[in-house]
């Protein structure tokens, strides 16, 4: 139980369940969380490879007979809702907790993507297909609010960055998953209902998700934030005692690391604006310029990749998911093999390096490009080598976003950076989509991706002067929460970890 004391006539909690989270040593309930709350992002990487593998079969006629803009024009109406979606249910997850949203986002997901399958041929075609779009990407977009905070939280500070990396990386597994089941259903179904089936298989995996996703705690950062301390505490109790079960004894916890704690009630969307360019304007300026441009580049590039392979290279539309198997490949690859030297060599370093190497990579292949020298087995591989960088760099864009501020807010603050670079990326896929037209001109194209390009290497600069070295610290020693009224050198007895787990000798 968490004690409390009087500080300005409201109760103040004094708490060590931060240091106790970052204290544990990576056990089994670390990977179920991380897998239960991680799909998020394979549910994101399915759905817009399937929507961009498809794309090429929906401008047929004997399906929806769009043009290569209107298919782009999908991509975009997808990025709205994600917009929508995260600024809605971050201000909710704050306020709520982010167990309550990231069951909530997974079942609004579920139902746009199942009526997505259902959209019928006729003259009005395009309003139900935008729409449900639309209802696809809020629930996605109020996945990545609610859960990037909810892991960010619930992972021991040692592992935070190559956890976070890593799960985002799995969007590239979602959309490899993608462009197995386009192949397939593209392959041995007729085109109009291959496209349909194809977008059916995301809501099943969200229906598996649910029921692993109802036996998961709330964040004890979050209840202790709020005041619910005898919440907190059964939650931090159930975290250590699935980990000891697995583990053993666990370390101690520093006394020296507790916090005192008045609850704020001040947590909408005027105390963010506050709180990022009142006490954090540059790293607003670092959040911003890191989700900018990574996401400029890649829904530029993604969204409209397969119309590149079918106009300039003349692959067959039922094709083009063989040749994104190895740029999904490139784009897991990053995240997982160099994730873990974001908390090694840290944070400053590796993200500008894998802005700045990305953004130069693609100049020469744009040059490459340019000359007519690449064929689609070549172009791919240019693409898998840039984005081998890029994504980690753009998964570690989302990592500094959701630890670099304070807790209250934390979602919210997702939500803002991750909407502001939605609308910077579905201006990419939109621009790139028109640049493509019908491929008789790769000049135009070439332009498009020296845009990219710079676009990152302008990201890779702002981290190399602005970035946070928040490699193996605890998050509230990165940001300091509005609620925590004392510093923990400040504090002089703990509390809100008595019957903690192996506490420290005399704590």
């Amino acid at each position: 139980m968490a004690s409390t004391t009087q500080t300005e006539g409201r109760p103040a909690i004094r708490s060590l369940i931060p240091a106790r989270i970052d204290r544990l040593p990576w056990s089994r309930f670390h990977t179920r969380m991380v897998i239960a709350l991680g799909v998020a992002w394979v549910l994101d990487g399915l759905e817009i490879t399937i929507a961009s593998n498809v794309g090429p079969d929906l401008t047929l006629k004997n399906t929806l007979n769009m043009s290569a803009g209107s298919v782009a024009d999908i991509a975009t109406w997808y990025l709205i809702g994600e917009v929508i979606g995260a600024l809605f249910f971050g201000q909710l997850s704050d306020k709520l907790g982010r167990k309550n949203l990231f069951m909530v986002t997974l079942g609004v997901y579920l139902i746009g993507s199942g009526l997505t399958a259902a959209t019928p041929r006729g003259a009005y075609w395009f309003l139900f297909l935008y729409l449900t779009r639309i209802i696809a990407g809020m629930g996605i977009g109020g996945e990545y609010a609610a859960i990037n905070s909810a892991i960010d939280e619930m992972i021991p500070a040692k592992y935070r960055g190559r956890v976070d990396l890593a799960v985002n990386g799995t969007y590239w597994a979602g959309a490899f998953l993608g462009t197995i089941v386009t192949l397939y259903f593209l392959n041995h179904l007729t085109a109009n209902l291959g496209w349909r089936v194809a977008f059916v298989v995301g809501p099943v995996l969200a229906l598996v998700i649910i029921f692993v996703r109802r036996h998961l705690p709330e964040s004890p950062r979050w209840q202790i934030m709020h005041g619910k301390a005898d919440e907190a505490e059964a939650s931090i109790r159930e975290i250590e005692e699935d980990v000891a079960h697995t583990k053993g004894d666990l370390p101690p916890v520093d006394p020296s690391k507790e916090l005192e704690i008045r609850p704020t009630e001040k947590i909408g969307y005027l105390r963010l604006l506050e709180t990022l360019f009142k006490h954090y304007p540059s790293r607003s300026v670092l959040g911003a310029a890191l989700m900018i441009t990574q996401s400029f580049l890649y829904n530029a590039i993604f969204f409209t990749y397969g119309l590149v392979l079918q106009y300039f290279f003349h692959v067959k539309p039922t094709n083009t998911g063989y040749y994104f198997m190895a740029f999904c490949a490139g784009n897991l690859l990053g995240p997982l093999t160099i994730g873990r030297l974001f908390d090694t060599i840290g944070r400053r370093k590796m993200i500008s390096g894998t802005y700045l190497i990305s953004g130069v990579l693609l100049i020469i292949s744009a040059q490459l490009f340019k000359a007519g020298t690449l064929n689609a087995t070549t172009q791919t591989i240019c693409w898998s080598v840039v984005f081998f960088f890029a994504s980690a760099g753009a998964s570690a864009g989302y990592l500094t976003v959701s630890e670099i501020f304070p807790l209250e807010v934390r979602a919210k603050a997702i939500a803002v950076f991750f909407a502001i670079a939605q609308c910077f990326g579905s201006l990419g896929s939109h621009l790139y989509g028109h640049l493509i037209g019908t491929g008789n001109d790769p000049n135009r194209l070439y332009f498009g991706y020296l845009l990219g390009a710079g676009a990152m290497i302008i990201g890779g600069l702002v981290a190399a002067f602005l970035a946070v070295d928040a490699e193996g610290k605890s998050l509230e020693d990165i940001a300091k929460p509005l609620s925590v009224i004392a510093k923990p050198s400040e504090t002089i007895f703990r509390a809100g970890g008595e019957g903690g787990l192996n506490p420290s000798p005399g704590a």
